[in-house]
Formats: C-alpha cells, structure tokens, sequence
C-alpha cells in the first residue's frame, strides 16, 4: 500500500510515525517526490494540497483528509469523479469542539465579557446569573460535531434547538428541517452556534437578513466556516446593537488580516482556527482503520457527500 501526504500546511512527520505504527507495511511519501511513479499510489491524505496534486494519481482507492471538512479538496477544479472522499471524524476532533462550544456559550451566558470589560474598569458590580432552562441555544447544523455539541449543551440544561437541512433526532433537542424553518428557528435562538459546512446552499447563510432575524443583542458563535457569515453584515449587525456579542473562529480569508475590523471589536473574540484540532495519535488510528476497510472490500466512514458538498 503506497500512500502520499500532500499539505501546505501540515507536518508529515508526526502522520508518518503514527500511521506506520499502525500500517507497518504502509509505503509513505510525502509530495513532491521527483522519484514517485504516480501510478503506484493507492491513496492521498491531503490538507489545503496544491490544485491539481490530487489529480496526479491514476489508480487512487481514496482521497482521505486531515480535518472534518472537505470544501478543501472539493474546490479542486481537477479533482478526479471516481474517487470516494473520506471526511475525518474521530472522537478527539470531536471533544474538542464540543469543549469550544461549550466554553464560549457559557462565557456568553453568564456575560463573562461584560465582567472583562468591568475589570478593564476596576468597576465591582454583580450582573446576575440567569437561569440556564431559560438560555435559547440554537445549533445551525447537525452533523456528527453539530449533533454532539447539542447533545452536550442539551445536558446542560440549556434550551436546545438545532437546525438542519435534514431531518435528525436528538433527545432533548427541538429540531427545524429546511429553509421554510430557518426564519423561526432564528427567531427563537439568543446564542446562535454555526456548525455547517461550507457549501454552495450555505455560503453567505448568515447575512443581513438573518441577522436581523435573530432576538436582538443576540450572540453569534462560528467555529465551523467563515464563508457562512456575510462578514460585513455582522459587523453592521454588532455596531446597531442587533448583534451583542460574536466569537469567531474561522474567517471567509485565514491568516485574518491585521487589519481586519474583527482584531479590535469590543462586542468580538477572535480565535485562530483552533477550536477543535485533529490531534494526530486519534486521527492517524482512524485513517488507519478506514484503509484497512478499503483493503478489505469494504466501505470507509464517513464519506463525502460530492452533490451536497460535504
């Protein structure tokens, strides 16, 4: 089995150690390889590669990526039709995230920021706790990390509802399924938690109008896509008030400018990217199952779905 970790961002090393733990018998390369017969290649782990890496390769079982989302790969114009996509779910990538969420809406719940700010005042004053039953979470999307996070908030005691284009059930969730539902769910929802992909149906999801959609001084949590929220919007949602308060993880460009608007928002919280990261131990022992299926004639989890980009 001859593999090919193909990243701009990514360190091979640490990915070559812990799949040969697991696949001794894995030939490893990392691109480029001016010595590599690309049709000898079995299967690509990619990140953010070069257009056109992928396409380089004939006889590819799988194209496997290093994180939850795909958009990365499927906005390869030469990417080859035949070939599954494996997406990366593994439990580590998925506490993590669940931990983000989890931090920041309860930071948001019982406004941590505001005391920030009261300290920056040298100003004692009790804000009050507010009562967590009465607290209206709303999770857009309800993927494998969307559908934990609202369980984990759920237990919680908070009220959770999810959003999703497709009908799922969570106990001790409400559920809105489809467009004609997202008004409602919307409206109902004071800590707003994005967790879609980046598709051609929710890209741009979050602008004007659904902003305006959400109780106003509403907060906004995005550590899914930057491309859901139209960032101009949100920053005129947060100076008339609409918006009270946002943390923001992904960005519609990454590395965010320096200049950006976002870095010295008063109502902002910037994060970089870093709200669920895959830790290589549990990811290259998931990768390594998902080849072993392949070997084997059976099919790897979880496949992306091309036709609805995710």
């Amino acid at each position: 089995m001859r593999l090919v970790f193909a990243s701009t961002t990514k360190d091979p090393q640490p990915w070559q150690a812990e799949l040969l733990r697991h696949l001794p018998e894995l030939d490893f390369r990392v691109w480029p390889d001016p010595g590599l017969d690309p049709a000898t290649v079995d299967y690509v782990l990619v990140w953010k590669p070069e257009l056109g890496v992928i396409g380089r390769f004939p006889r590819l079982k799988a194209i496997l990526s290093l994180g939850a989302g795909v958009d990365h790969i499927l906005s390869d114009p030469g990417l080859p039709d035949a070939v599954p996509i494996v997406r990366m779910v593994d439990p580590a990538l998925t506490r993590g995230m669940v931990e983000y969420v989890v931090h920041w809406v309860l930071h948001v719940h019982r406004d941590f920021h505001l005391y920030r700010d009261l300290q920056a005042r040298r100003q004692w004053e009790q804000l009050g706790a507010p009562e967590t039953s009465e607290a209206r979470v709303g999770v857009m999307g309800l993927g494998v990390l969307g559908s934990a996070c609202a369980k984990a908030l759920a237990g919680l005691g908070f009220d959770v509802a999810g959003w999703d284009l497709a009908a799922k059930e969570i106990p001790g969730v409400r559920l809105y399924v489809g467009n004609e539902a997202l008004p409602e769910f919307l409206a109902r929802t004071q800590i707003l938690v994005l967790q879609l992909p980046a598709t051609a149906a929710t890209r741009g999801i979050l602008d004007a109008r659904a902003l305006a959609t959400l109780p106003e001084g509403a907060a906004v949590i995005n550590p899914a896509r930057g491309e859901l929220i139209v960032e101009k919007d949100l920053l005129g949602a947060l100076e008339t008030h609409s918006i009270g308060y946002a943390v923001l993880d992904v960005f519609a460009t990454e590395p965010l400018s320096p200049r950006h608007p976002f870095w010295n928002h008063p109502k902002v919280t910037v994060t970089p990217h870093i709200a669920s990261l895959t830790m290589v131990p549990s990811a290259a022992q998931a990768i390594a199952a998902n080849i072993r299926r392949i070997e084997r004639g059976e099919t790897p989890f979880p496949l992306a779905h091309r036709e609805a980009g995710f």
